[in-house]
């Protein structure tokens, strides 16, 4: 099944997704790229990009990834479990979040998040769980 950048950033609106700005860049079966702020709406008090908005444009990705390889299937996705390292401050500019498969199964995805800065340096990485359930 096929997205268009348009629709999936429409989809955006009137969520957490548009209060913190995130894009969606590149939406493939079993990859998707996004790039967020770092700015007034994703800066924790400390002027450095939250971990928390990290981890949101984490999940972010990797639920609408899997809400796109199961597209043509009765079924919902929904997030159950996320870690993340946070290993690189980011005071200003776009950070870009990349999620990849490493696993697909019937009931079970899992997701590899990187999150780089402008540079191209590892800021945060994640691990998502999402669960498969029949509607």
């Amino acid at each position: 099944m096929n997205f268009s950048l348009d629709q999936m950033n429409e989809t955006s609106k009137g969520t957490m997704m548009e209060v913190l700005g995130i894009e969606y860049l590149i939406v493939e079966q079993g990859y998707i790229k996004a790039k967020m702020p770092v700015d007034e709406r994703t800066r924790q008090p400390f002027g450095i990009l939250h971990g928390g908005a990290s981890v949101a444009l984490a999940e972010t990705i990797g639920s609408v990834g899997s809400a796109v390889l199961m597209a043509d299937k009765n079924v919902d996705v929904r997030g159950v479990g996320i870690s993340a390292n946070h290993v690189k401050a980011v005071k200003s500019g776009w950070v870009f979040g990349e999620a990849r498969t490493i696993h697909v199964g019937k009931k079970t995805h899992i997701w590899d998040i990187q999150i780089k800065d402008g540079k191209g340096d590892l800021v945060s990485t994640a691990r998502l769980t999402n669960f498969i359930l029949l509607k």
